[in-house]
């Protein structure tokens, strides 16, 4: 993946710490917290602040290169995988990705007469649909 390229695609400037968190969260499939990408990206680059983390994380998503995810009352937790597909929460504050057969499952069940209902009576342009499903251990 050229980085770099993908920012220029998606009007964000460059820097080096911006690359450095985005290619730590592209090769996450963990859904991480910013705090956890400080302390993966802060290994290589020691000088690099938490707030500058949550700096760029807020320039990717605000430029389409990531997503902000919320669990419950847990921190937020980013995806770079701007596919669409849905997620597996769990009560500890998990995140999984559902398999993409079944995220195009329930995705493709939703009837797009319904979304154009919401369309029309909230006056607003749906760009997608996100679906999170919680989940619970055993039987």
């Amino acid at each position: 993946m050229d980085i770099r390229a993908a920012f220029r695609e998606h009007g964000l400037r460059w820097t080096l710490r911006r690359e450095r968190v985005y290619a730590a969260l592209a090769a996450s499939r963990s859904h991480p917290t910013a705090d956890a990408l400080h302390e993966l990206v802060g290994r290589q680059d020691t000088g690099l602040s938490l707030a500058t983390v949550y700096n760029a994380l807020e320039a990717l998503v605000e430029h389409g290169l990531a997503r902000r995810l919320s669990v419950g009352g847990g921190p937020q937790r980013f995806d770079a995988d701007m596919s669409e597909h849905a997620h597996v929460t769990t009560p500890e504050g998990g995140i999984v990705d559902l398999p993409e057969d079944l995220s195009r499952a329930i995705l493709g069940s939703i009837d797009g007469s319904v979304l154009a209902e919401v369309e029309k009576r909230l006056g607003v342009r749906v760009g997608g649909v996100r679906v999170e499903v919680e989940a619970r251990k055993g039987p």
